[in-house]
């Protein structure tokens, strides 16, 4: 795999993550009390980060649960920091401040080339494992004279952040295989996140927004901001591997395992039942099937999961080829 630059990121949103987020892990004093790790190189409060969406209240609640249950099994205090952009958690991560962070599969490319991290867990959408894989799609408004990758050449274009997976990337290779440079051969506007891509192109900023199609079919529906027939999808990449939960490798082995445990012993309907997201609850959704019909389940992460299973480093080697067909700046070789 060519390695990743890192002239992407935003020193801005690093400043601002790095000012909120105390000392180095390492040098944290010990956290003391719980039943988790109170080694002496224990840190005092671990730190989760997230990259908000439009709606970035709502995307922390449906984390909390997920802290809570690292809380409960670390006996560590842990905090949610939202942060500007993906680029400016990887800087934060360079410099060992976020412990715990969820991002998009090139995210974690980035990330891997540059910092000491290391992919525990993935999502899991339904009961079914592997069913975290999501796809890239792009959609449009009915009518709309695109009806393929072929015709989008010319077009003002939303994407979501340069180094996202489903907001950009895999869409950036289908223009590539199609003859239309994505820099050059469109007006590419990067909005920042999939739900603004989406309504900005309703709305007629843009002619096609390529977004993560669980965006369109599932949570933009839910929180009452698009409705059916409001958007056409034109093109469908192949599976992408799961949004991946990452840790950082300086914290010890033993504190490192029951993170581990504490993302991956639950699901939804099971953390519900365990009292960790009274507040943060919905009704488990038809996907899960007739097992789970009926029942109360955690908002679990940000993609309204069923679970988090295992993962690992290899799992996300299908971003190299994708640096293999591209030549923008998060892509490039250093060397």
């Amino acid at each position: 795999m060519k390695k990743a630059s890192m002239a992407m990121a935003t020193a801005v949103a690093a400043a601002v993550l790095l000012a909120g987020c105390g000392a180095s892990p390492n040098a944290r004093p010990d956290a003391g009390g719980g039943d988790g790790d109170t080694s002496s190189d224990a840190p005092a409060e671990l730190v989760f980060a997230v990259v908000p969406t439009d709606d970035s209240e709502e995307l922390e609640n449906s984390f909390r649960p997920i802290v809570a249950a690292i809380e409960e099994v670390t006996g560590i205090p842990t905090s949610i920091q939202a942060v500007t952009n993906n680029a400016g958690v990887i800087e934060a991560q360079v410099a060992e401040r976020v412990d715990i962070a969820t991002y998009g599969a090139f995210s974690y490319y980035l990330a891997s080339d540059v910092a000491e991290v290391t992919p525990i867990a993935k999502d899991q959408r339904t009961p079914e494992p592997g069913s975290g894989s999501v796809n890239s799609i792009g959609v449009v408004t009915p009518g709309s004279d695109i009806t393929g990758i072929d015709d989008v050449a010319g077009k003002n274009v939303c994407f979501t952040d340069p180094a996202s997976t489903t907001g950009y990337l895999t869409a950036a290779v289908a223009l590539e295989e199609a003859g239309i440079d994505p820099e050059s051969g469109i007006n590419p506007l990067f909005v920042g996140s999939h739900d603004v891509a989406v309504t900005q192109m309703i709305a007629g900023d843009c002619d096609i927004a390529f977004v993560a199609e669980t965006f369109v079919t599932t949570i933009l529906p839910e929180r009452g901001l698009i409705a059916e027939g409001d958007t056409e999808t034109v093109w469908t990449s192949d599976p992408i591997p799961g949004t991946p939960l990452v840790i950082g490798d300086w914290l010890s082995d033993d504190l490192k395992a029951q993170i581990v445990e504490a993302v991956t012993e639950y699901n939804a309907v099971t953390a519900y039942e365990a009292g960790l997201c009274d507040d943060f609850s919905r009704e488990a959704p038809p996907e899960w099937g007739d097992e789970y019909a009926g029942q109360t389940a955690c908002m679990w992460g940000g993609t309204g999961a069923f679970a988090f299973e295992p993962a690992e480093s290899s799992d996300y080697d299908v971003i190299g080829t994708i640096c293999d067909v591209l030549e923008t700046d998060v892509c490039r070789s250093e060397g």
